[in-house]
């Protein structure tokens, strides 16, 4: 058929195209550079840029753009190759393709919204210990300077990664006070904003840092403690789903099916 001798050449071309992207490491630099250029004029009304800076790629915006716009025209081109082949009109099978890719744009978009979630949960996660450990070291005498370089060093977390980007911005010439609060603000989290404002505001004005410090850990636990128990809460309305609608029922059966089964033959 036309539509077969149309749909199988470009099928096979665009899969040739994915195996070779994914297999190769696209030496073509002029060709990336050109695309990277490209994908910065675009406009970010999606806060694309601002959510790569919170998980730590500020600089991975142009490979997110031409990941998401390759992967588009990608499952484009093979829904439309596949729809042909079915034997679909070309109509039907260009707005089943354009509907695939903006699928597909919006998926990757949803993803990234996902993997920002999920880098602030374990950061959130990781507080209450980090702080606890900050306390210690400042007790023992060290500045939060020290303190902190301590951790990023000796730690393997995402907020001891956050803390090494503090103490990178120190080396490089910026102050200890600046680096924290763009920690404050590159983390989209309300529990580092106000650990950070506390304790940058203790440092300005001299206040005890361990009774802060502390004070963050305690409320860090207690947050820990209510989202378990949210999850808790959850986990036991779902545990009632299958409770309710197969072993009750199954029960009720078992305990019914004597009585019905002498009912009829009584009747008999």
């Amino acid at each position: 058929m036309a539509f077969e001798s149309v749909a199988v050449p470009t099928l096979l071309t665009i899969l040739g195209v994915l195996v070779w992207n994914s297999q190769s490491s696209l030496d073509s630099t002029q060709f990336r550079n050109q695309a990277r250029k490209r994908m910065r004029a675009l406009p970010d009304k999606t806060r694309v840029k601002s959510r790569l800076a919170q998980i730590g790629r500020e600089s991975g915006y142009e490979n997110f753009r031409i990941r998401q716009c390759s992967w588009s025209i990608a499952g484009t081109g093979v829904c439309f190759a596949l729809t042909l082949l079915v034997g679909a009109s070309i109509i039907f099978a260009s707005l089943l393709s354009g509907s695939v890719a903006i699928a597909v744009y919006l998926l990757i978009d949803r993803q990234l919204s996902r993997d920002v979630v999920r880098y602030r949960r374990t950061i959130e996660s990781e507080f209450a210990s980090i702080v606890e450990m900050l306390t210690l070291a400042l007790s023992a005498g060290e500045t939060p300077l020290s303190a902190l370089t301590r951790i990023s060093r000796r730690c393997h977390g995402v907020l001891a990664i956050e803390f090494g980007h503090v103490i990178d911005s120190v080396s490089t010439g910026q102050s200890f006070y600046e680096s924290l609060d763009a920690l404050g603000r590159r983390v989209d989290s309300v529990l580092i904003r106000r650990f950070v404002d506390s304790l940058v505001t203790a440092m300005v004005r001299g206040a005890p840092l361990i009774e802060v410090l502390q004070r963050h850990a305690a409320e860090a636990r207690q947050n820990q403690r209510n989202i378990l128990m949210d999850k808790a809460g959850k986990a036991e309305l779902s545990m009632m789903v299958p409770v309710v609608f197969l072993i009750l029922p199954i029960s009720v059966l078992f305990a019914l099916w004597p009585s019905l089964t002498h009912l009829n033959l009584f009747a008999a």
